[in-house]
């Protein structure tokens, strides 16, 4: 089977149109997901909320999904694209190659307290605190859904998962049978082309494997000129889906990626004139490994593991980095006396990075090693039967950044009618410590000399500098939530969330240390947590 998509400005594009809408008519009679209700659609299954499989209207929780169909429909050529679909996510595309996204506020390149997840796997960095999404891909025909969460989810997923989450989950081998083939290309995304092809290992076994390459022309200035910012990846990777027996399942999958990434730079610098802006290439190359064992023990009972390593480098002016990160987990499900659900599991990370320090950026150690213990419980006890819910749950940390870490959460749904559900929520969430905050210095500008206007004084050149701080804390939320959804009206349903956030130790800058040297007045600012 193969698919080609053609994306230009012509009047061919009329045409095609014209035979989409005559064939999303047609596909609609026959496909089942478009005749489904408002309410069948709410009875899609999510697990990101409570890491159990339930359906979304019973999530005491604002979330949202973005289903395979959205996507395809949507004509997105990446996932921030698609991200777009939901509700309540900030999506802004900085340039031809990087995206900045979020969830209820503080936005940027680096957005510090929004989770990502790609099948289970974390994708946030502690180098700067956030997620490369440059890096972050896989073919969009072989996503299953996405899953959004607005507000805390740390309860479940740990640390940083601070104003929400976003789960990528993909299909499993067996929807993936067979051969597929996708191409488009335009005026901004000069061509895009991804093969995927699966099929039958033995008996018990499916896999599939694939190869995507992109292309995306370079933006322009407001003056009409070249940005400079074109980019080109190619990413592959495979899956595969083993049933070993009724009751175990074994999923194997890996993905590797290189980007070529042109871009402008301002960077400051310490000579005459202070400041040079130049055209460079950014290599970034990376690749993934998870593994995840599944064994059911009873209707209500099973429990899963999972192991995943990931790598990534960066080569570029100001920052040369390197990460490696090794995440082992378990997790276990049981029903207690027939009305607590239990959810608990425990976790260990290893990470370990290397810096080539530059004149931009240096480190206190070139080379770091950071390791993360942690450990969840969540009941879901039910106290008037189909009608009224009750979740208590924590997570307990220890990180060597910030020490022990707890994130607890209460949730109460209610459902006075089988269309109505009202809930409401209190958490506590905390955004630990990147590894520039603790160890890296950072040249952030230098300003020129200056004279002093009618007097004989002139100021020399003032560079700012920004000092990583060991004393720097983790930043902390406590969101109170109250939630209502309902499907009461034919064809429509409603969901609509209120939040009130207090943020404690937030990050700021503590008094500069001055110093004049090598006829520079430096000002050196720590990281503190000065906001309380």
């Amino acid at each position: 089977m193969s698919l080609i998509k053609f994306q230009r400005k012509c009047p061919i594009c009329l045409c095609a149109v014209l035979i989409s809408i005559l064939a999303q008519t047609v596909f609609a009679e026959s496909n089942p997901l478009q005749q489904l209700s408002v309410e069948d659609l709410l009875n899609v299954q999510v697990t990101t909320v409570s890491k159990k499989a339930q359906t979304l209207n019973d999530a005491p929780a604002a979330v949202s999904v973005i289903s395979a169909e959205d996507i395809r429909r949507s004509g997105a050529t990446s996932i921030p694209e698609a991200l777009r679909l939901a509700p309540g996510l900030d999506v802004a595309q900085i340039d031809a190659n990087k995206w900045a996204v979020t969830i209820r506020g503080f936005n940027s390149r680096l957005a510090n307290k929004l989770l990502v997840l790609i099948d289970g796997r974390n994708a946030y960095t502690r180098t700067f605190a956030g997620v490369y999404w440059e890096n972050q891909d896989v073919m969009l025909e072989d996503i299953d859904r996405i899953e959004i969460i607005r507000g805390p989810g740390a309860t479940l997923w740990g640390a940083n998962a601070v104003n929400g989450v976003i789960n990528i989950i993909t299909k499993t081998a067996n929807e993936t049978l067979g051969g597929l083939l996708t191409a488009a290309g335009g005026t901004e995304l000069e061509g895009t082309a991804a093969f995927r092809y699966g099929g039958q290992i033995n008996d018990h076994t499916v896999g599939r494997a694939y190869l995507k390459a992109t292309r995306r022309d370079e933006s322009t200035e407001i003056d009409g000129t070249p940005a400079g910012d074109d980019w080109e990846k190619l990413q592959g990777g495979f899956r595969f889906d083993s049933e070993m027996s009724v009751k175990e399942n074994l999923t194997i999958q890996g993905d590797i990626f290189h980007n070529t990434i042109n871009q402008g730079s301002i960077h400051p610098q310490m000579t005459v004139p202070y400041s040079n802006s130049f055209d460079e290439t950014l290599k970034t190359y990376g690749g993934n490994f998870l593994t995840r064992y599944q064994h059911t023990l009873s209707s209500t009972a099973n429990y899963k593991i999972q192991a995943f390593y990931d790598y990534y480098q960066r080569r570029e002016t100001f920052i040369s980095e390197n990460r490696h990160t090794i995440d082992l987990d378990f997790q276990n499900q049981f029903s207690l006396l027939d009305w607590n659900d239990i959810v608990w599991g425990l976790a260990y990370r290893y990470s370990h990075d290397h810096f080539d320090p530059s004149y931009l950026i240096s480190a206190n150690t070139n080379s770091r090693t950071a390791q993360l213990f942690s450990g969840f419980v969540q009941n879901e006890m039910t106290l008037v039967e189909n009608t009224l819910w009750l979740t208590l749950g924590s997570k307990f940390e220890h990180n060597d950044f910030s020490g022990f870490e707890a994130q607890p959460t209460i949730r109460l749904m209610w459902a006075p009618h089988h269309a109505h559900r009202l809930w409401m929520s209190v958490s506590k969430a905390v955004r630990t410590p990147s590894r520039a905050e603790h160890d890296l210095t950072i040249l952030a500008s230098i300003a020129p000399p200056e004279n002093i206007t009618d007097t004989l004084f002139s100021l020399p050149p003032t560079a700012l500098i920004l000092k990583g701080s060991a004393q720097f804390d983790s930043e902390d939320v406590i969101s109170y939530e109250f939630g209502y959804r309902t499907t009461y009206f034919d064809n429509v349903s409603l969901d609509f969330t209120a939040f009130y956030n207090t943020y404690k130790n937030f990050r700021s800058f503590g008094d500069p240390a001055i110093a004049f040297e090598n006829d520079i007045l430096k000002f050196r600012y720590p990281f503190t947590n000065k906001y309380k």
